[in-house]
């Protein structure tokens, strides 16, 4: 049977952007569309005490409400992150939300943490299997737009969700949500962090998954330099850098530059790049970064991983590339790794800092 994909692909540029997202979906669910995974030893690594068969996952964003994760990591990703999931289900903005910068090979959304809620999300990730082989899969938390007391909310997720989760992500980063961004200033987020922190271990006390914070590329030197410190506490497993920026490059063509959200694709690269690098100074390559935001080929994977990160994510390359792309991605990380005598993926990260 063809691929689905190959078959629709002249027809997707040709629907709005939201509408082809939730086909995928549908797709996915149905097992409709396939990929071609990649497998190397170098590409192996352990970071948290989880082994991922590659460094390439998928990001949040794409799959809401784990309505296919397993699906997903058959793609060949190593990892997927399912969310952002809110506590109570919220529609999100109004559509239209999410638009294609087709000659930009960029994305631009104000989806405003559409969910269908924990308790949904729960119930479909109780269906996994226990046994997942090397495939990962992260939770990522948001707070619903009513909320005052935003800590109330991410602990509600973690109580609901952090049992099938290999790790836990607090997404304080989103240009999305109203007040948000506020939550990544260093009292803020000490006090965020810490609360969450102390209601995790006490839900999972054993095998606790670890507890990574989402930050945004739009951070100054002073952002970056408290983020840091508070990522340098024992309550902090990691940093994920970046989600999409408020910033509109002067380069960016497509008309729908000018819509109000967040933008991600290639034109993203190199400003999170500059954060995940300052980001690895400020921390001397004590937390684990996960590099996300404009990854678009397996040389940006690598580009990402040199500058720090342990682990990479994309989403909106998909968009333009397709399912095939994880397998693609992999297969060049792993020619780039052995061409640079690099024997796992683990002794490149950071490389550039050497």
């Amino acid at each position: 049977m063809p691929d689905l994909y190959s078959m629709l692909r002249p027809f997707i540029g040709c629907v709005q952007a939201e509408t082809a997202h939730n086909m995928a979906l549908w797709a996915l669910k149905r097992r409709l569309v396939s990929g071609a995974p990649f497998s190397d030893p170098v590409l192996e690594t352990n970071l948290w005490g989880r082994d991922f068969a590659n460094p390439i996952g998928l990001a949040a964003g794409f799959d809401k409400n784990a309505d296919v994760p397993m699906q997903a990591l058959a793609l060949g990703f190593g990892f997927v992150e399912i969310g952002s999931v809110t506590p109570r289900p919220q529609a999100g903005n109004p559509k239209p939300r999410l638009f294609r910068l087709d000659e930009d090979e960029g994305v631009v959304n104000r989806m405003g943490f559409n969910s269908k809620g924990v308790d949904y999300t729960a119930a479909n990730l109780s269906a996994l299997p226990p046994t997942r082989g090397l495939g990962v899969i992260g939770v990522n938390l948001g707070k619903n737009k009513e909320t005052e007391d935003a800590a109330a909310d991410y602990v509600i997720g973690i109580e609901k969700l952090a049992q099938y989760a290999d790790y836990m992500v607090i997404n304080v980063s989103s240009p999305n949500t109203p007040g948000l961004r506020a939550l990544q200033d260093k009292a803020e987020l000490e006090a965020l962090v810490s609360r969450v922190r102390d209601v995790l271990d006490k839900t999972v006390p054993t095998n606790t998954p670890p507890l990574l914070v989402k930050v945004a590329p739009d951070l100054t030197d002073d952002d970056i330099a408290d983020i840091a410190t508070v990522a340098g506490s024992s309550a902090v497993d990691g940093l994920i850098a970046t989600n999409t920026t408020i910033d509109r490059p002067a380069s960016l063509i497509n008309a729908s530059k000018s819509e109000g959200g967040g933008l991600s694709g290639k034109p993203l690269m190199k400003p999170s790049t500059k954060i995940l690098s300052d980001l690895y100074k400020a921390t001397n390559g004590q937390v684990p970064l996960i590099g996300v935001g404009g990854i678009m080929s397996g040389e940006d994977a690598y580009y990402k991983i040199r500058a720090g990160a342990s682990l990479v994510q994309f989403y909106s390359s998909m968009v333009y590339e397709g399912p095939f792309l994880p397998g693609r991605m992999c297969r060049t990380l792993a020619g780039l790794l052995k061409r640079d005598g690099f024997e796992h993926v683990a002794d490149a990260v950071g490389a550039d800092h050497r």
